[in-house]
Protein backbone atom coordinates (compact mmCIF):
# COMPACT_ATOMS: atom_id res chain seq x y z
CA UNK A 1 0.00 0.00 0.00
CA UNK A 2 0.79 3.62 -0.69
CA UNK A 3 0.82 5.79 2.48
CA UNK A 4 2.37 8.78 0.36
CA UNK A 5 -0.22 11.75 0.33
CA UNK A 6 0.84 12.57 -3.19
CA UNK A 7 0.26 10.20 -6.03
CA UNK A 8 3.11 9.80 -8.69
CA UNK A 9 0.25 8.32 -11.15
CA UNK A 10 -1.74 12.02 -10.63
CA UNK A 11 0.65 13.52 -12.65
CA UNK A 12 -0.29 12.02 -15.44
CA UNK A 13 -4.05 13.17 -14.69
CA UNK A 14 -2.64 17.17 -15.08
CA UNK A 15 -4.65 17.52 -18.56
CA UNK A 16 -7.65 16.79 -16.47
CA UNK A 17 -7.87 20.15 -14.86
CA UNK A 18 -10.27 21.13 -17.33
CA UNK A 19 -12.80 18.47 -16.48
CA UNK A 20 -14.32 20.87 -13.89
CA UNK A 21 -13.62 23.91 -15.38
CA UNK A 22 -12.77 23.31 -18.87
CA UNK A 23 -12.83 27.56 -20.20
CA UNK A 24 -10.20 28.17 -17.61
CA UNK A 25 -8.44 25.26 -18.03
CA UNK A 26 -7.77 25.55 -21.80
CA UNK A 27 -6.84 29.31 -20.22
CA UNK A 28 -4.34 27.91 -18.71
CA UNK A 29 -2.51 25.83 -20.51
CA UNK A 30 -2.69 27.72 -23.50
CA UNK A 31 -0.55 30.37 -21.40
CA UNK A 32 1.35 27.46 -20.03
CA UNK A 33 2.72 26.15 -23.11
CA UNK A 34 3.13 29.51 -24.27
CA UNK A 35 5.36 30.21 -21.13
CA UNK A 36 7.51 27.43 -21.90
CA UNK A 37 8.13 28.33 -25.94
CA UNK A 38 11.54 29.61 -26.82
CA UNK A 39 11.76 33.73 -26.24
CA UNK A 40 14.63 35.44 -24.95
CA UNK A 41 15.28 32.25 -22.74
CA UNK A 42 15.67 28.93 -24.78
CA UNK A 43 12.91 26.11 -23.29
CA UNK A 44 15.96 24.13 -22.01
CA UNK A 45 16.71 27.53 -19.71
CA UNK A 46 13.08 27.65 -18.83
CA UNK A 47 13.11 24.34 -17.68
CA UNK A 48 16.38 24.46 -15.51
CA UNK A 49 14.07 27.41 -14.07
CA UNK A 50 11.05 25.57 -13.62
CA UNK A 51 12.95 22.57 -11.82
CA UNK A 52 14.36 25.14 -9.11
CA UNK A 53 10.83 27.17 -8.56
CA UNK A 54 9.57 23.15 -8.60
CA UNK A 55 11.73 22.84 -5.36
CA UNK A 56 11.07 25.56 -3.87
CA UNK A 57 7.62 25.59 -3.88
CA UNK A 58 8.35 21.79 -2.64
CA UNK A 59 5.90 20.13 -5.42
CA UNK A 60 6.50 16.44 -6.14
CA UNK A 61 4.73 16.52 -9.16
CA UNK A 62 6.79 19.57 -10.89
CA UNK A 63 10.08 17.65 -9.50
CA UNK A 64 9.09 14.36 -11.10
CA UNK A 65 8.04 16.30 -14.35
CA UNK A 66 10.69 18.81 -14.60
CA UNK A 67 13.20 16.72 -13.59
CA UNK A 68 12.13 14.62 -16.66
CA UNK A 69 12.28 17.32 -18.80
CA UNK A 70 15.66 18.96 -18.10
CA UNK A 71 17.46 15.36 -18.02
CA UNK A 72 15.76 15.18 -21.81
CA UNK A 73 16.66 18.35 -22.87
CA UNK A 74 20.52 17.74 -21.89
CA UNK A 75 20.70 19.25 -18.53
CA UNK A 76 23.38 17.82 -16.50
CA UNK A 77 23.19 16.42 -13.26
CA UNK A 78 25.33 19.18 -11.89
CA UNK A 79 23.64 21.73 -13.78
CA UNK A 80 20.15 20.31 -12.45
CA UNK A 81 21.55 20.20 -8.79
CA UNK A 82 23.48 24.14 -9.08
CA UNK A 83 20.10 25.56 -10.09
CA UNK A 84 18.23 24.10 -7.23
CA UNK A 85 20.82 25.33 -4.68
CA UNK A 86 20.26 28.66 -6.41
CA UNK A 87 16.44 28.48 -5.46
CA UNK A 88 17.13 27.37 -2.10
CA UNK A 89 19.66 30.43 -1.76
CA UNK A 90 16.92 32.91 -2.66
CA UNK A 91 14.45 30.87 -0.69
CA UNK A 92 16.75 31.02 2.30
CA UNK A 93 18.32 34.28 1.69
CA UNK A 94 14.07 35.71 1.59
CA UNK A 95 13.31 34.35 4.64
CA UNK A 96 16.75 35.63 6.79
CA UNK A 97 15.94 39.01 4.78
CA UNK A 98 12.38 39.19 7.00
CA UNK A 99 14.24 38.78 10.21
CA UNK A 100 14.64 42.51 9.77
CA UNK A 101 10.94 42.94 10.47
CA UNK A 102 11.76 40.83 14.03
CA UNK A 103 14.73 42.89 14.77
CA UNK A 104 12.56 45.95 14.19
CA UNK A 105 10.34 45.10 16.70
CA UNK A 106 12.86 43.60 19.03
CA UNK A 107 14.09 47.33 19.44
CA UNK A 108 10.75 48.86 19.13
CA UNK A 109 10.00 46.79 22.40
CA UNK A 110 13.11 47.06 23.74
CA UNK A 111 12.23 51.22 23.57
Amino acid sequence: MDNSYYNPKDLKKFGNITDFQKELGDKFFEYYTSVFKDGALTEREKALIALAVAHTEQCPYCIDAYTQDTLQRGVTREEMMEAVHVGAAIKSGAALVHSTMMMNKVKKLDG
